[in-house]
C-alpha cells in the first residue's frame, strides 16, 4: 500500500492518461492502454492483470523515475514500439529499434498471401527484400519450418536487429544478407519474393508527422512518386524467381493500380491486389510466367 509520500499506481496512471490524451490527442481508451503499457514496463514487466490487482500499491522512487522518463518520451511523440523496444507481429514479439521500421498490422496481409503461395511440405526458398526487423521473413520462416527464408537489407544495423530476433525466437531456417536489393544475390532464385519497400513520395507531408518522424527515412521514402524502389524490385524480380514463382509487394493506399501496371508491363501473369482489414488495396502481386 502507498504511504503519504509515494503515489499509487492508479494515481500515476490517471495523470499519465490525461497527459497522453491532451498532448497526443488520443482517445481515452488509447491513452489508458498506453499508460498501462508504460507502467507495466516501469514496474518490471508485470502483466496488465497484476497492474489491476495492485493499483493501490505505492510506486517506488526508482520505478517512478523510469515511468516518468518513458512517459515524457511518449508525450514528445516517440512511438511506443521504440520506447518499449518491441512490437508484436503475426503472433510473435519482435525487438525494434530506430534502425528499423515498426511492424504494422496491415503488413500481416503480406505474410498471409506469401504463405498461401508456398507449397506445404515442400522445400523451397523465399526472399524478403528490405527485411528491417525481420518481422516478415521470420513470421514466414516460423510458419513453414521446412523452407529457407533469405532476409536482405542494405542497413547493417537493421540486419543486426533481424538476426537478433531470429536468435531470440529460436528460428533457424533463415539467412541474412547485406545487400542493396538484389546486388549480392548473384544468380539465386526463389519460389516467392516478398517486400515491404519504401513507398512514400519524398515530398509527402506525412513524413514529418506522427511515428514517421522517428522511423528511418531511407526505409520510408522512394522518389518523387514513392515508386522508385518498387520499380527496381519489379525490374529484377524475374531473374530471381523460379518459373511460376510469385512476387508480392506492399505499397501505399493509392498505388495499387500503378503497381499492377508495372507488373503487367514487366510480363507478370495473374496480377492481383489484395485488401487489408481496412478495405485498402495494400498488397499487389504477380506470377513469373517462366
Amino acid at each position: 500500500m502507498a504511504n503519504r509520500s509515494q503515489p499509487t499506481v492508479i494515481q500515476l496512471l490517471r495523470e499519465a492518461q490525461t497527459a497522453l490524451a491532451d498532448t497526443l490527442r488520443l482517445s481515452a481508451n488509447e491513452a489508458r492502454i498506453e499508460a498501462a503499457m508504460l507502467m507495466c514496463r516501469a514496474l518490471g514487466a508485470v502483466s496488465r492483470a497484476w497492474l489491476i490487482a495492485h493499483e493501490q500499491d505505492a510506486v517506488q522512487p526508482g520505478q517512478r523515475i523510469a515511468f516518468d522518463a518513458m512517459l515524457q518520451r511518449r508525450v514528445r511523440g516517440e512511438p511506443m514500439a521504440y520506447i518499449l523496444g518491441e512490437r508484436e507481429f503475426f503472433g510473435l514479439s519482435f525487438k525494434v529499434t530506430p534502425a528499423t521500421l515498426i511492424p504494422r498490422p496491415e503488413t500481416e496481409l503480406l505474410v498471409e498471401l506469401a504463405l498461401q503461395r508456398i507449397p506445404k511440405n515442400q522445400n523451397c526458398r523465399i526472399l524478403d527484400l528490405g527485411a528491417g526487423s525481420g518481422a516478415i521473413a521470420l513470421s514466414i520462416a516460423h510458419a513453414r519450418q521446412n523452407i529457407e527464408v533469405v532476409a536482405v537489407d542494405a542497413s547493417p544495423d537493421a540486419l543486426e536487429v533481424a538476426h537478433g530476433n531470429a536468435a531470440r525466437l529460436g528460428i533457424g531456417n533463415t539467412a541474412f544478407v547485406h545487400s542493396d536489393w538484389y546486388a549480392a544475390l548473384g544468380q539465386q532464385r526463389f519460389r516467392v519474393i516478398v517486400s515491404n519497400p519504401p513507398y512514400i513520395a519524398e515530398s509527402d507531408a506525412h513524413l514529418g508527422e506522427g511515428d514517421l518522424r522517428f522511423e528511418p527515412g531511407a526505409a520510408l521514402a522512394s522518389g518523387a512518386d514513392g515508386l522508385d524502389d518498387i520499380r527496381h524490385i519489379v525490374a529484377g524480380a524475374q531473374a530471381h524467381l523460379e518459373p511460376d514463382g510469385w512476387l508480392l509487394l506492399e505499397h501505399g493506399y493509392d498505388q495499387a493500380a500503378r503497381v499492377r501496371q508495372l507488373l503487367r508491363d514487366s510480363g507478370f501473369a495473374e496480377v492481383f491486389s489484395a485488401r487489408d482489414l481496412a478495405g485498402i488495396e495494400r498488397v499487389t502481386g504477380g506470377k513469373n510466367p517462366g
